[in-house]
């Protein structure tokens, strides 16, 4: 999630188990506040927070990762200013396919390299120690 202000100051971002609030003052001194109750339990210990010049992102991971919501707050009602960062979008349906894909293509990788060849053969390689001798003479 991330609340877009430049040249924030004060910026305090509390993250609980079921809401995240927000407060700081804009470039013009001006306060902002905001309280969102999220759709349901948050892991507020493995979230964290960034600030950069132009905004302040929050890293918010859900108790249940690998189940949807079906949207950010608890209320069904979407604030104006809110919206979806397609960027970041991730989409929970298809990631066990593509996740059983992944281990299909690195299980025929192993197979490959475990394939028994005979050993290259090394009659075309240069002896370093007739080299040398070669050049000392």
């Amino acid at each position: 999630m991330e609340f877009c202000v430049e040249d924030s100051t004060d910026v305090h971002v509390l993250i609980e188990d079921h809401r995240i609030v927000f407060s700081c003052k804009n470039a013009d001194g001006v306060e902002l506040y905001n309280e969102i109750e999220f759709y349901a339990k948050v892991n507020s210990k493995d979230s964290q927070d960034k600030r950069s010049g132009r905004s302040i992102t929050c890293f918010v991971r859900k108790w249940k990762e690998k189940v949807a919501w079906p949207r950010l707050t608890k209320e069904d009602i979407k604030p104006v200013w809110l919206s979806v960062d397609f960027d970041n979008w991730r989409d929970w349906e298809g990631d066990e396919e593509v996740e059983l894909a992944q281990v299909e293509h690195y299980a025929e990788l192993l197979k490959k390299v475990n394939t028994k060849r005979p050993p290259p053969g090394m009659d075309d390689l240069d002896d370093d120690s007739d080299s040398a001798d070669a050049t000392s003479n």
